[in-house]
């Protein structure tokens, strides 16, 4: 992971403190991050046509302060069931646990201030991956049980040695760690 990918995710960590005082558990963190970062994103990346209009970034952050939590949950409704069929699917059946409108005020205004375009699209898995990874070192959270940590994944990787004519699959496929490592393996062995 890249020191800027490091620097990111340890902001987006610090938003999980915030989250954690609204009563938001260690489980629903990534979660209700998700949410707010993909419609940050698609502002960023020019691809809001997909999102209704009057339900995107913007108009999530022209809200005043108090209004923005019950327009927030609404709009996660709405988007389970309008815009591109992607977005329908990312957002169905979506809600929030955030209760407090100044919680979620304070992560719109620091989602903002983050600089997505400093991280290469390659590692905005390392954002989702580094968050879990976060999350799974809690003591509370219990889910280090459902997390590989990055070095082991790549250890299996090299001891395995896939070639193109392997199958490779990821059962569990939370992050596609297992995919990813055995992609870059292929590709930095001259096997593709």
């Amino acid at each position: 992971m890249s020191k800027i990918t490091s620097d990111i995710v340890a902001k987006l960590w610090n938003l999980c403190n915030i989250l954690k005082d609204d009563g938001v558990t260690y489980h629903q963190y990534v979660t209700e991050l998700t949410y707010l970062l993909f419609l940050k994103m698609a502002k960023e990346t020019g691809t809001e046509n997909q999102l209704p209009q009057g339900y995107r970034w913007t108009d999530l952050e022209s809200k005043a302060a108090p209004d923005r939590l019950e327009f927030y949950k609404m709009l996660l409704i709405h988007l389970g069931g309008h815009g591109a069929a992607l977005v329908q699917e990312i957002f169905a059946n979506a809600s929030s646990f955030i209760r407090k409108p100044a919680t979620l005020s304070t992560l719109v205004a620091e989602i903002d201030k983050l600089d997505w375009y400093s991280v290469h699209r390659e590692d905005l898995g390392d954002l989702y991956e580094g968050l879990l990874e976060k999350n799974a070192n809690e003591k509370k959270s219990g889910a280090g049980q459902y997390f590989t940590p990055r070095p082991l994944v790549n250890c299996m990787v090299n001891v395995m040695r896939p070639a193109l004519t392997d199958i490779i699959q990821d059962p569990a496929a939370g992050t596609g760690g297992f995919l990813i490592a055995a992609n870059h393996y292929l590709r930095t062995h001259g096997v593709c």
